[in-house]
């Protein structure tokens, strides 16, 4: 691949190497030069132009990506299609996710142009998450280096894989002493059904039995009887020795200690035994935490159908210092005087504060549906349905009866002063509020009832600083729509702008190599309901009843 600065009169045919507005039109990265946008590049008084032209025998990077994707393609992982150099791969199923770490390595080291990105090793992954992304350094590969890697694949297979979760049905036993209280035992049963659930399982009722080794054996053979494939054993005292009464029990119920312990900390006493063909696990007492502990790592091998033996056990030392439990009396960031930082996160800025001039005498935000729900209602439970937090709404006219409106929902109210001034005050007033730990806002138009929780939560997860996405815009069939999402950097510029907020359109021109366009199936992007027009084509659901 050639890379250089092309004269215009050479340029057609070459790929554009940085971004270039013109006075009618904004040249991307990446853009093959034909005769119009070389045109286009004249006009804006361009005489040159960096960009890169393929050789003989090299790969443009969406087929390279897309070749390599094939080429290192697993059981329950697909690809999809590659773009902008880029191939995504995503999991068909929920499962455990694991990475072969030196043969990925050896696949990062062919050649700086290909490059392929995982999750950790051992995450635990969920239907359509992404698991691994492949990207194209340059514009194209040489066909030697691809031949290379695919090669690679093709001798050593995936360099990961995906473990599907089976339907385990799970029996939980608990020792009782005298003095035990009743609250230790339902935060027990609690935290274990909820990580047996978040792992496609279900619960037999928990048996409570005395804290000796016959009672816990027979309460084992119990529930063997009843049908369960996986067998917990949480003891009203903390097991200190494999010959302890929790291990004794499981024992003398017929089975056999694998292992005890661990180099998991929270989770180091935890037994490992099997009960005729079947995984019996003596719990630590960190279990008793919902907190991430050694207990999770043991249980998504045993739903993936993975061994948990000594050699799994002593691997899991290698990041096996997970972070302090409840169940600890003296966490280790507050034995040290450490405070905890406040998560960063991404803020929802829902603008209501407009007069609805278009459909008065009716407030649009205050039209009720055919269930009786009010517009403003129908948007914000949209937004608190997605993973931005803070949910700001921002209230001008008519701001008690909004208020009222979403009585009840976990919302942060902020007054705009200047409403009547245009849209960019109550936006002005809403970006003012995001908190200082909040790394970007979402700014949602209060009359787009239709945008859904997920389309807001692909938005957020277009963000990256890393990546160079700082501005996330929603798109259908090429048009921009709203939300729009904004990195932290520009506040400034938004609490700058005037008018009706025309200007925000004016930063995304501007900063057109730091928008990520996510692409949405259908219109609700693009539609508003500021008439009694607009509100005849809502879904039948959704019409008002008293508007005429």
């Amino acid at each position: 691949m050639i890379f250089a600065s092309f004269p215009l009169g050479e340029a057609e045919g070459a790929v554009l190497a940085h971004s270039h507005r013109t006075p009618n039109r904004v040249l991307k990265k990446g853009t093959v030069l034909d005769q119009a946008a070389i045109a286009a590049l004249q006009a804006a008084g361009k005489t040159e132009v960096i960009a890169a032209r393929f050789e003989p025998g090299d790969i443009p990077e969406n087929e390279a990506a897309a070749r390599l994707a094939a080429a290192v393609a697993a059981p329950r992982i697909s690809a999809g299609r590659a773009n902008t150099g880029r191939a995504n791969l995503h999991a068909d199923s929920a499962g455990l996710f694991l990475v072969d770490a030196p043969h990925l390595a050896r696949l990062n080291r062919l050649d700086e142009s290909l490059t392929l990105a995982t999750l950790p090793d051992n995450s635990v992954v969920a239907p359509g998450d992404m698991l691994a992304t492949i990207k194209v350094i340059p514009f194209a590969v040489p066909g030697a280096v691809l031949d290379q890697a695919e090669a690679l694949a093709r001798a050593e297979g995936p360099p990961f894989a995906l473990h599907p979760f089976r339907k385990l049905k799970v029996g939980l036993v608990l020792s009782e002493l005298p003095g035990l209280k009743e609250s230790v035992l339902a935060g027990t049963i609690e935290a274990t059904e909820a990580r047996i659930h978040a792992l496609g399982g279900t619960m037999l009722p928990a048996r409570r039995c005395p804290h000796t080794t016959a009672a816990i054996a027979a309460s084992l053979r119990e529930m063997l009887e009843e049908g369960a494939d996986l067998l917990l054993v949480a003891g009203a005292s903390a097991t200190v020795d494999r010959r302890d009464v929790g291990p004794a029990g499981v024992v003398a119920a017929g089975g056999r200690i694998v292992h005890f312990g661990m180099p998991v900390d929270p989770g180091n006493l935890i037994c490992t035994c099997d009960l005729e063909g079947r995984p019996a696990l003596v719990l630590p007492g960190c279990a008793r935490s919902p907190k991430l502990n050694g207990i999770d790592w043991v249980l998504r091998r045993l739903f993936a159908g993975l061994p948990v033996d000594r050699d799994a056990l002593a691997a899991m030392g290698l990041g096996g210092l997970l972070k302090d439990t409840d169940a600890r009396p003296l966490p280790r960031a507050k034995a040290a005087g450490k405070p905890e930082a406040p998560p960063s996160t991404i803020a929802a800025v829902v603008l209501a504060a407009g007069k609805s001039t278009r459909m008065a005498p009716y407030n649009k935000l205050l039209v009720t549906d055919r269930a009786g729900k009010p517009m403003i209602a129908r948007t914000v439970d949209n937004v608190l349905s997605s993973g931005a937090r803070p949910v700001i709404v921002v209230t001008g006219h008519h701001a008690d009866e909004i208020k009222a409106a979403l009585a009840g929902r976990p919302v942060t109210y902020v007054p705009s002063p200047n409403y009547e001034a245009g849209l960019s005050e109550s936006l002005k007033s809403g970006i003012a509020a995001v908190p200082p730990e909040c790394r970007a806002a979402i700014v949602c138009l209060a009359d787009m009832p239709l945008v859904t929780g997920r389309i807001i939560d692909r938005l957020l997860a277009a963000h990256d600083t890393d990546e160079g996405r700082l501005i996330a815009v929603p798109t259908h069939q090429g048009q921009l729509g709203n939300p729009i999402l904004w990195d932290r950097s520009f506040f400034p510029a938004l609490l700058a702008m005037t008018g009706d907020g025309g200007g925000g359109r004016r930063i995304i021109r501007e900063h057109a190599e730091q928008v990520a366009e996510v692409e949405v199936n259908d219109d609700a992007v693009l539609r508003d309901f500021d008439t009694r027009e607009s509100l005849a084509t809502l879904p039948p659901r959704l019409r008002p009843a008293d508007v005429a």
